[in-house]
């Protein structure tokens, strides 16, 4: 775990317009276009429009977390260096910065995997033979204090081809920055497409009446309002996630001082708007009761292909699921790229494995990091997709956001003179309600327990590992105190 010999750096070759595609195609992946019905069964009724307001309140306001830091700081790894530097680089924040890489060695390519998954659904619609499970396997875990789990796997067609995807993306990432940032344009001219054509088809067939059609106390803030908000809430923010993407890039930004907290900022508002628009309009067209019916079906995981075949026929249901198929591939090729800079920041800095810290001599990018992250995510292509959004959002929210979230208040105590090219707007206010709003849905939603002991199985487990060996190494908090 020392750090690497002398290697190739990372350039600075991503501008405004690319960060801005990689921050929206990493956001408008596959998310979007399968979790509808998700939301509409989990608050009964086109109110669960409200998941997806304050869930953009919410992405809003970690934006600004994250824009503060990503400015102050800009370099590879992103939450990696924040987090040390929050707490502490000899401290506790040594601690902080292992954990994160601990949780994102399951994260991020839980991540990565649940794209490849709603790709392999989407194209299950054009070739229903996909469809086909050979086997699966439920597994029965016990954890001292923490109770049983049971993950189950899937061998089936579609699973093969989401691991087809993920070698796919590995495959295009593997070459130079500059070559990624066009690529990337060309990948969001897709995604926008099938936006638009979607939200095209929604507004010209809207029915207020169908779209707008409460259910009795659909208002009702009662119990189980609230908790099926949770519920929503934590599918909304999976689906706005990915905003933070360009931070992970910091070191390959041009003048990222501007542009990553532009980029965040105007990313947001975009996806925002079309997130908006976009599900307003499906409910205007199918009815509500019809989306909360298939929740539990294969049917919900190319429910945007139904909609456009109840519009123009069969033909157009086979071309939205291509367009969709193309724009969740564009996330999963936005996420590989973001998170295989982050073992890489963290080898440079002499806190993971050595390999990780080389450069390739040619193409100039990390290259033993991003292949490891495509592995591991293809072995998760073969997880059930609800499972892995859930264990996703949750690890992310106890390990990540919330540090963040806090530790931009400790940084402004800390270190009032460190030179933030960004300050947040309204402080602290925004990161007081991030920290409120993920505190909420980690706790308020049903079985919540289950995904919760995830996290804090990983968090007690990556402890232990630091422990261990920090007191080989004689770091933090075995550390000689004259050092």
């Amino acid at each position: 775990m020392s750090q690497p010999e002398n290697s190739p750096t990372l350039q600075r070759g991503l501008n405004l317009r690319s960060a801005i595609a990689l921050n929206m195609i990493d956001m408008i992946g596959v998310g979007p276009f399968i979790t509808i019905p998700l939301i509409i069964s989990a608050m009964g009724g086109p109110q669960a429009m409200l998941g997806w307001v304050l869930g953009a309140v919410l992405a809003i306001c970690d934006g600004l977390v994250w824009a503060e830091l990503g400015a102050a700081m800009p370099r590879a790894g992103g939450s990696y260096f924040y987090l040390k530097n929050i707490y502490g680089e000899n401290g506790f924040g040594r601690l902080m910065s292992f954990l994160f890489i601990w949780q994102l060695s399951f994260s991020a390519p839980l991540s990565i995997a649940s794209g490849c998954i709603g790709l392999s659904r989407y194209a299950a619609y054009i070739f229903p033979s996909l469809d086909h499970s050979w086997m699966t396997i439920t597994l029965s875990l016990g954890f001292p204090y923490f109770g049983e789990t049971s993950p189950s796997i899937s061998i089936s067609n579609a699973a093969f081809l989401a691991v087809a995807a993920c070698l796919l993306a590995v495959w295009l990432l593997y070459r130079k920055i500059g070559d990624i940032g066009r690529f990337s344009v060309l990948m969001w001219s897709g995604v926008l497409i099938t936006i638009a054509w979607v939200i095209f088809a929604g507004v010209t067939h809207f029915d207020a009446k169908r779209a707008f059609d409460f259910p009795p106390n659909a208002w009702a803030l009662d119990h189980s309002f609230f908790l099926g908000l949770g519920a929503a809430l934590l599918v909304s923010t999976y689906d706005f996630w990915g905003y933070y993407n360009i931070c992970f890039l910091g070191e390959e930004v041009e003048n990222p001082e501007r542009n990553i907290p532009r980029a965040m900022m105007y990313s947001i508002l975009a996806v925002t708007a079309i997130y908006l628009v976009m599900n307003t309009s499906i409910l205007g067209v199918l009815p509500w009761r019809d989306l909360s019916a298939v929740a539990a079906s294969d049917s919900r995981y190319y429910i945007v292909s139904t909609f456009m075949e109840h519009i123009y026929g069969h033909w157009a249901g086979l071309l939205a699921s291509a367009l969709i198929i193309w724009t969740a591939f564009a996330s999963v090729f936005s996420l590989l790229l973001g998170y295989s800079r982050v073992p890489y920041a963290a080898a440079q800095d002499g806190n993971y494995f050595r390999a990780f810290g080389r450069v390739h001599p040619k193409h100039r990018i990390p290259h033993v990091s991003l292949l490891w992250m495509g592995g591991v995510a293809a072995l998760f292509c073969f997880l059930k997709l609800a499972d892995v959004i859930a264990a996703l959002v949750i690890i992310r929210l106890t390990i990540q956001f919330l540090a963040q979230s806090i530790g931009v208040m400790v940084l402004r105590v800390q270190q009032p003179d460190l030179v933030r090219p960004f300050r947040m707007y309204l402080y602290p206010l925004p990161a007081i309600v991030a920290t409120v709003g993920f505190l909420y849905v980690m706790f308020w939603r049903p079985n919540h327990w289950k995904e919760i002991r995830y996290a804090a199985v990983l968090i007690v487990t990556g402890v232990i590992i630091y422990l261990v060996r920090s007191q080989r190494r004689k770091e933090w908090p075995f550390a000689d105190s004259k050092a």
